[in-house]
């Protein structure tokens, strides 16, 4: 697995954000490989500690590995958790004094190329999509026994599609002869439902379903929505958030997010526009072309 390591997006402005200081804790809701986490780590010793939550088990074990043979084992915690039950891991490890937190939303590019779950529309793989397999719900199980309707309503809410209503009736109409269990046949339905010159579009035609899908099954949306008003309990005064975000649906949920918070006069937003990578990161890391981060401090 170490062959994809994910190239962290934005490393310098989250730790100029952050702003970490020794002795200082903090949480990384979405450690992933552990990049920004080791970043942080490297800032707030000799005492400060890092809680590091990671959803997947996989990386969760590959992370764990890789940080027992470093200097930090002893200041990191590391838990196989999904960050909505932030308050709950907060608590049950006894985590205080969190000085910032941090969210970077983005899929790891092991997902994509080595996962075998269907995240990415290039592969051959089962339509699973699940980030941990606690979740009972899996791609598959959506394409092939939700109705038209529900089908429709998330390729259109989490997608953006605008072919949402043909792609949809196309996925019922294929299922009724025969199951859809791989990525290239959802993707042959989905070139079969949209017209031709849409495919010569900047992006791949199936681009918009697959994010739907995995938004959906993992219900990432209400679980960033959750999350962010616990942490305003957990940061200490003065203390800082900050998220990266992926897509326009993410980046609305945090912006509404932080000027409510704002208005309440519990948050002062630090970034008036989303902080966006420069060319030679694009260039280094294509796919934080999209990135947005935006970043608050508690009051």
């Amino acid at each position: 697995m170490d062959s994809l390591i994910h190239i962290p997006v934005l490393q310098k402005e989250v730790l100029k954000y952050l702003d970490p200081k020794p002795d200082e804790n903090f949480i990384d809701c979405t450690t992933g490989e552990g990049n920004h986490t080791f970043a942080i780590l490297e800032k707030n010793g000799p005492e400060g500690k890092v809680l590091g939550i990671e959803w997947d088990p996989e990386i969760f074990k590959n992370t764990k590995y890789r940080i027992q043979n470093t200097k930090y084992r002893k200041r990191i915690i590391l838990v196989c958790e999904n960050f909505i039950n932030l308050s709950e891991i907060v608590r049950q490890y006894n985590f205080r004094a969190v000085q910032g937190i941090l969210f970077d939303l983005g899929m790891s590019s092991w997902h994509l190329k080595e996962s075998k779950r269907g995240f990415s529309f290039l592969q051959n793989e089962p339509l699973d999509m699940r980030y941990n397999w606690k979740n009972p719900l899996t791609a598959e199980k959506i394409v092939n026994y939700w109705s038209v309707q529900e089908i429709e309503k998330i390729l259109k809410e989490y997608g953006e599609e605008k072919f949402a209503k043909r792609i949809a009736e196309e996925i019922v109409k294929t299922r009724r002869i025969k199951p859809i269990q791989s990525t290239f046949h959802l993707v042959e339905i989905i070139r079969k439902s949209v017209p031709g010159n849409y495919e010569r579009g900047r992006i791949h035609p199936a681009t918009r379903t697959f994010q739907a899908l995995r938004i959906a099954v993992n219900d990432e949306l209400n679980n960033l929505e959750k999350t962010l008003t616990q942490t305003l309990k957990i940061l200490r005064r003065r203390g800082r958030l900050v998220i990266i975000s992926f897509h326009s649906l993410e980046d609305r949920i945090v912006k509404n997010f932080l000027k409510n918070q704002t208005k309440e006069e519990l948050l002062q937003i630090l970034t008036k526009k989303p902080i966006r990578p420069s060319q030679e990161e694009i260039k280094v890391n294509p796919r934080s072309r999209s990135a947005k981060l935006r970043a608050a401090i508690k009051i």
